[in-house]
Parts: C-alpha cells; structure tokens; sequence
C-alpha cells in the first residue's frame, strides 16, 4: 500500500524538462539570497566522515548511518554524513573565519530509516549554513534576527519565482510567526507535536517552532534533537503551510550550537555522557572551538514548494517503493 498522497484534481504544470530547468533557476536565486543575507562564502564539505571523530549528526539517536570500508586503508570505515551540523562548526575554526563571516555549501546525505512519504526520501540534499557569533550573542535575540534574514531569503525567491511562473501566486506572509514548542502544547494539549504544527502553520502560514528537544511540561519531547550541536533552548523550525498538499511543511531546522555548559547537560539529559570523550565534543568542551549559530534548508522542499510540486520525487531523483510509483502513475504524476 502506498503511503503518498496525490491530491485530487493537481497537475504538474511543469513537464519533466521545464522542471529541471525551473529547479536550477530556484537554486541559483535562493542561495545567492541566503549568502547575501547572512554574509556566508560557499566551500566545499565531505560526503563521508570518520565514525570515530564524532563529527556524524546522531539526528534522533536511532538512524543507521550508511558506512563502508576504503580497501587501501585496510577497512577503515567512514560513514555517509546524516548532515554537516557539527563539521560545518570545525571548518569555521579551521579556515580562518571572524564573528559575524559564515559558510555554505551543499550537503548530500543518505538516511536509510527515513519512512518516505510526499516530502521525505532516503536521498537529503540541503545547503547547509553556519556562522561564528561571540558568546554574548548565544540569546533568542541573535537566533530570531537570523530566522528573520532565512525568511526574507525565502519571501525573497518565491516573489522571483512568481515572476518566472504565472501559474505560482504568492502565499508567504511577509513576516513569520514566532512560538515556542511549551506555547503550542499549552495551546493544543489534546493534540501531537505534528498536529500542532500543522494547525498552527496554517492559522500563520510561516512560523519559527523554538525549543525543541527537551522535555516539555507533560514530560515528552515535541521532537528529537541531538545533543551535541543546537542548544534545545535556542533552536528550532521554520515551517509553512502548504496548500497543494494540505500540509505544514518543515523547510528550514536551524539554532544556536551548544557551548561548554549546554553540551555537559544535554548529554547528561540524553543519557549518552561518552560523546564528550569524542574528538569534536572534546574540543567544544575545551573552548577550541567557535561559538555559532547554523542550520540546514531543504533544496528538494524549497524547490518542491516554490514550484507547487505534489510529491518531492517530482523534483529529485531517489529510490521509492514499486507501490509508490504506480500511485503516482495512476494520478498523472511521474517520479524521477
């Protein structure tokens, strides 16, 4: 049985080849914006990592990460990267970069467990983003100046996309809403974390979801984070409603990275004190590394959204279930 979702009555407006060329228009014209608006230089990052360095994003703790053996170092494993939350931290440290300079660049990653639906898929491409602040900066201040400048990077393109497509009409409002993760339960306690976003996102149409990946009041977690990179109080989602799918659609996980003293009580929290012994962990704990604030946005999802796509497959190609593809077949929709 498939688990996407094709909306009655939608049709691409764009054929196969229109949206390629469509999808590189979006991606040329938002990072661009992204650089500009926070002052970032592209370089270049790694598809695999050590295991051993502690530089893999754990993401919820649970997800498998795709690994192999390179024959001319006898075995020695490496790992596909889950993403570049924490080597992007290193890097700044390591080529130089001042307070207030960041970098970007695109992050390939393969999630294995992911359960693919209309907007999830083994294959992640993101820009990834990161950029050093001074210890004073580490406030919700600094962190919703940076959200405001994402989201001006985003308003900023789909009015440019709008320009290039008759058919996209502009749906994000010009300011996003902000709310912490305590807000929405004391708002919706009867709901789950994912129906709170929802009606939320569609009561606001974009908002910035703080504080997640601490307990709550009722003793559950909105959501998992990894201990070793946002700090759970200054962290968070940019989300919008997305009308061609009836969804709220994550398109943006971003936060202030931890310092010495939230990187000791969160690994506590999580239960997984041992991390501190890895090289990176080790390093944050001996202040050699930058303070930053940093996230990642979704290349397939901006291009899914801005271009009013039903399903992500119809904007990048990856691996999905046979029933899948004939769902999507019987609904006039092509995966690539």
């Amino acid at each position: 049985m498939s688990r996407i979702f094709i909306p009655e009555g939608y049709k691409s407006e764009l054929g196969l080849k229109d949206t390629q060329i469509a999808i590189k228009k979006v991606k040329d014209f938002f990072q661009s914006q992204l650089a500009a608006e926070l002052n970032l230089q592209r370089v270049s990052a790694p598809l695999f990592v050590d295991p051993e360095s502690g530089l893999n994003d754990n993401l919820n703790g649970v997800e498998r990460p795709v690994s192999f053996g390179i024959k001319e170092q006898n075995e020695r494993q490496a790992e596909i990267v889950h993403s570049l939350a924490k080597w992007k931290r290193y890097a700044l440290g390591r080529y130089g970069f001042k307070p207030g300079e960041g970098l970007y660049t695109d992050m390939n990653a393969i999630r294995r467990d992911e359960e693919t639906d209309n907007v999830h898929s083994i294959y992640v491409d993101q820009w990834d983003w990161e950029r050093i602040i001074t210890k004073e900066e580490r406030t919700k201040e600094t962190l919703e100046e940076i959200v405001k400048c994402v989201y001006e990077a985003l308003h900023i393109t789909e009015k440019y996309v709008a320009n290039k497509y008759d058919y996209v009409k502009c749906i994000l409002p010009e300011q996003i809403t902000f709310v912490t993760t305590q807000e929405l339960e004391d708002m919706y306690p009867d709901d789950t974390p994912k129906d709170r976003e929802y009606k939320f996102a569609k009561l606001h149409g974009a908002v910035f979801i703080e504080q997640i990946g601490g307990k709550l009041k009722s003793g559950q977690k909105h959501d998992g984070r990894a201990p070793d990179y946002d700090d759970w109080k200054l962290n968070g989602d940019i989300i919008v409603y997305y009308p061609v799918d009836d969804i709220a659609l994550e398109l943006s996980s971003m936060g202030i990275r931890v310092d010495e003293e939230t990187l000791k009580l969160q690994l506590a929290e999580a239960g997984c004190e041992e991390r501190s012994e890895y090289p990176f962990q080790k390093a944050i704990l001996e202040k050699k590394l930058p303070y930053t604030i940093g996230g990642g946005i979704g290349q397939s999802r901006i291009c899914m959204f801005f271009l009013r796509k039903a399903h992500i497959g119809e904007v990048q190609v990856s691996m999905w279930t046979d029933a899948d593809l004939q769902y999507a077949k019987e609904h006039g929709v092509t995966l690539l």
